[in-house]
């Protein structure tokens, strides 16, 4: 059976994983949160995990012009820190998210963000309020190429066409163990009034024998 490890890159410099001096960080599904902010002095790189109040007094400000989060951090729970993915957002990162795969699969790997664990609905407001075109998540896959300044994506939300990423750039699937990366933001829309909390989950899937 293939087994799947999913790697952020919280280095500066933007370089494949398993490059010599390069800090990829493991991120543990059952544990690890990412934490989308406006950061704050406790809610920043090295910092320690931070509470309920410090993260709603590091979120974004709504102010009636559409918003690109600016800093997009993992809760690394093992290490009880805070460490931030600079290279991930609205920049010309490529090696940003890694899915590291140590076989072949059955099925191309897809990038899909939902609701909850159930994989079912994509209700939430940050994911478009039932419309995945309205999504704020955007992505694009890497593996093959940088994103460019202000890239655009996908929005994504659920299992629509267009709404998920393909990361082997619909080459199908992989043949061989080897590593796909992908980069995602989030934009918040000028119409978007309310504010609060939302936990949506980034889900990567594949099949293998």
């Amino acid at each position: 059976m293939t087994n799947l490890q999913i790697f952020i890159n919280t280095d500066n410099d933007d370089l494949p994983l398993g490059s010599s001096g390069i800090q990829w960080t493991e991120i543990s599904a059952a544990n690890d949160i990412l934490i989308f902010s406006a950061g704050s002095d406790v809610v920043a790189d090295g910092e320690a995990i931070p509470s309920s109040f410090q993260l709603s007094c590091a979120g974004v400000l709504l102010t009636g012009v559409e918003t690109v989060v600016p800093h997009y951090l993992l809760a690394d729970i093992s290490a009880a820190e805070l460490k931030e993915a600079v290279l991930m957002g609205n920049i010309d990162g490529r090696y940003v998210l890694a899915f590291d795969f140590d076989d072949e699969t059955t099925s191309e790997p897809v990038l899909e963000v939902w609701d909850s664990s159930a994989l079912s609905t994509v209700n939430l407001a940050c994911l478009g309020a039932g419309t995945p075109s309205s999504s704020w998540f955007k992505g694009i896959t890497t593996t093959g190429a940088t994103p460019g300044d202000d890239w655009v994506g996908l929005a994504l939300a659920g299992s629509s066409d267009n709404h998920f990423l393909w990361l082997n750039n619909e080459n199908g699937p992989l043949l061989a163990a080897g590593t796909l990366y992908c980069n995602l933001k989030i934009v918040i829309p000028a119409s978007q009034l309310a504010s609060g909390s939302m936990n949506p989950i980034i889900v990567c899937k594949f099949t293998t024998v």
